[in-house]
């Protein structure tokens, strides 16, 4: 608990002491003392996403951006900061930026400027990066995103946390630590590769809410194109910053966990944060504003180092680049080459759809629960290969989605498989379907068959149906004879039906039509 609530809690105690025997006043003293001693923390969660733009070179010169290349094989004179060499703004980085602040409903800046931010590093050879302090390129947006209600995807909510700014910069080397030989290494591969910093306001209260906002940036930047976005590959870095503090106090001093590369290791960050801030003030600690890291292996967070303040960077303007002017079609001048700016109303026109507009559609066109257009989405690749299956099927979508999300996407899970890689084509999906539609196979059978198809071995549904004489027993005949064999075990029990039907279906392997089965059931019931 803070020095100033415990000093106003000691004085209202105080008082409560000097008019304990007043009547009315002991019951309203007790009750206002003990909810101030028992009021529950506010966590506060704000977080700085670091975006790398997905461009073929550099932010400022024109070395090539390549993942897992060989160290310091794409490093540029200018990126290894050597004297004389200028930056050269690249034209698909501002456009990505403005694309990214106008999915964020983003004001953009028709002038923005550069600064150079000063801290000595071995991976940043100039001593300095080129970023956006001062004027970013887009400021005051925001992003809508869903999280569910006790983990029920039937119940989700919507909240909006607010874009405080988007700013270009550029990314630091690489340092690659070696403990055997108690030495560093730099790999500036990666030294001036464009990156979008995206800021947002202190709107988030839990480790939940950052992942799911974070989810949204991303599948956004994936649509848009501005940013692949592969966390694994360090394209998409989330800084967090935590605080806690008592209802109607101000904000508690804030601890900062820097680069966590993974959504879920991000709730996971923020929630212990949250939980050992609480549990160190409640001690009688205090919180120092520092910085630290998320240990995944010991599920915790690690201080790395204190804080450095804003003016240890010593911004200053970027000398060596004039302001970033853009236009839109009103200012646009009549002799301006357009090839030469970047318009801002073009790239608005051409926003793709945004994956919220593209869930508000797949429920409107195939009639599937809201929950069921974010797990589509949220699952790179099962939107396009769920919509090629509903064009091969006769299948209700209602029904294709089941097979969906409870088959091919369970059997990808444990497989630890994208859908790209599914040894289960969509032409053979719906192949499948289409045979269960036609009634030519039960659905147990289509599990069965199913479960063949992930084996990859070639066969088409029908081989498999044929091989395993999976075909469901159409006739009447050989139903009869069965059914009667099952009736000698059970005798005129109509409470007993779906069990007789049960067992039918076992002495056929499942073939038997289970419409026609219950019909002839029924008959041999009544006779």
């Amino acid at each position: 608990m803070s020095g100033s609530v415990l000093q106003y809690c000691s004085t209202t105690f105080a008082i409560t002491l000097c008019l304990w025997g007043h009547p009315y006043l002991n019951s309203i003293f007790l009750l206002f003392f003990f909810f101030f001693s028992l009021t529950p923390w506010v966590p506060v969660v704000g977080l700085e996403i670091h975006a790398q733009i997905s461009s073929n070179s550099k932010l400022f010169s024109g070395s090539q951006v390549q993942f897992a290349a060989p160290p310091n094989s794409l490093v540029s004179f200018f990126d290894a900061s050597l004297p004389g060499t200028l930056p050269v703004l690249n034209r698909r980085c501002v456009e990505a930026a403005v694309m990214t602040g106008l999915a964020l409903n983003c004001s953009i800046n028709k002038k923005s400027l550069f600064d150079r931010k000063h801290y000595f590093y071995a991976d940043l050879p100039a001593g300095y990066q080129i970023t956006q302090q001062r004027v970013p390129i887009a400021v005051n947006g925001s992003l809508s995103y869903s999280l569910c209600i006790d983990n029920k995807m039937s119940q989700m909510v919507t909240k909006t946390v607010r874009i405080k700014q988007i700013q270009l910069e550029q990314d630091s080397g690489k340092s690659l630590h070696d403990d055997v030989r108690s030495q560093t290494l730099v790999d500036l591969n990666r030294a001036g590769v464009g990156l979008m910093e995206v800021v947002m306001e202190p709107d988030m209260c839990c480790g939940e809410e950052a992942a799911a906002a974070v989810r949204e940036l991303q599948l956004i930047l994936q649509t848009l194109g501005s940013s692949q976005a592969v966390m694994a590959e360090g394209q998409l870095r989330v800084d967090a910053n935590v605080s806690v503090h008592h209802p109607g106090e101000p904000y508690g001093v804030r601890t900062e966990v820097k680069n966590i590369n993974s959504i879920r290791f991000l709730a996971k960050a923020v929630d212990y944060e949250i939980e050992r801030q609480i549990e160190e003030l409640e001690s009688g600690g205090t919180i120092l504003n520092e910085t630290r890291a998320f240990d995944s292996k010991l599920g915790c967070t690690v201080p790395m180092r204190d804080k450095e303040g804003k003016q240890d960077y010593r911004f200053m303007p970027e000398p060596n680049l004039p302001p970033l002017i853009l236009y839109n079609a009103r200012s646009l001048p009549a002799n301006m080459n357009h090839q030469q700016v970047v318009n801002i109303d073009w790239i608005h026109e051409r926003l793709p759809d945004l994956p919220s507009v593209k869930r508000a559609k797949l429920v409107e066109q195939y009639g599937i629960l809201p929950e069921h257009s974010f797990t589509l989405l949220n699952e790179a690749g099962l939107t396009e290969f769920f919509e090629d299956v509903i064009k091969q099927t006769q299948m209700k979508p209602k029904k294709v989605i089941g097979w969906i999300l409870n088959d091919l996407l369970s059997y990808l899970k444990q497989h630890s498989l994208t859908v790209k890689e599914s040894p289960v084509s969509s032409f053979l999906l719906a192949d499948l379907l289409n045979r269960l539609e036609k009634k030519e196979i039960s659905s147990t059978a289509a599990k069965q068959v199913f479960a063949e198809l992930w084996k990859g071995e070639g066969k088409t549904p029908l081989e498999i149906v044929k091989e395993k004489k999976l075909q469901l027993i159409q006739d009447q005949e050989d139903l009869e004879r069965i059914c009667q064999a099952v009736m000698a075990i059970k005798s005129g029990n109509r409470k007993v039906l779906n069990k007789l039907i049960g067992l039918v279906q076992r002495e056929t392997q499942g073939r038997s039509n289970p419409v026609l089965v219950k019909q002839l059931l029924e008959k041999k019931l009544s006779e």
